[in-house]
C-alpha cells in the first residue's frame, strides 16, 4: 500500500478520520474516493460506519459520511 498519510495502517487512519470534531458532534466528514482506496481500501470505510451506525454516500468523487445513525432522508 503506497501512503502518503503518517500513518498507513487501516486502524490508525481510521481513529484519525472517526476522531474528527465532526464525527463527534454528529455532523459530516467527506474524503476522496481515489484518497480512501489507496489509503485503506473502499471496504475497510464500509466496514468502519457500518460498525458506527452512520451512512455513507458516494457523491462527485467523494465519500460522504453522516456520522449521526439516525434516519436519513434525501430531499432532492
Amino acid at each position: 500500500m503506497t501512503s502518503g498519510f503518517p500513518h498507513p495502517d487501516r486502524d490508525r487512519w481510521l481513529r484519525a478520520i472517526f476522531s474528527a470534531q465532526a464525527v463527534l458532534k454528529g455532523g459530516v466528514v467527506r474524503r476522496s474516493i481515489g484518497w480512501v482506496e489507496a489509503e485503506i481500501g473502499r471496504d475497510a470505510l464500509i466496514d468502519a460506519v457500518r460498525a458506527r451506525g452512520f451512512h455513507l454516500f458516494e457523491a462527485g468523487g467523494q465519500f460522504v459520511i453522516i456520522c449521526n445513525p439516525g434516519p436519513v432522508r434525501l430531499v432532492c
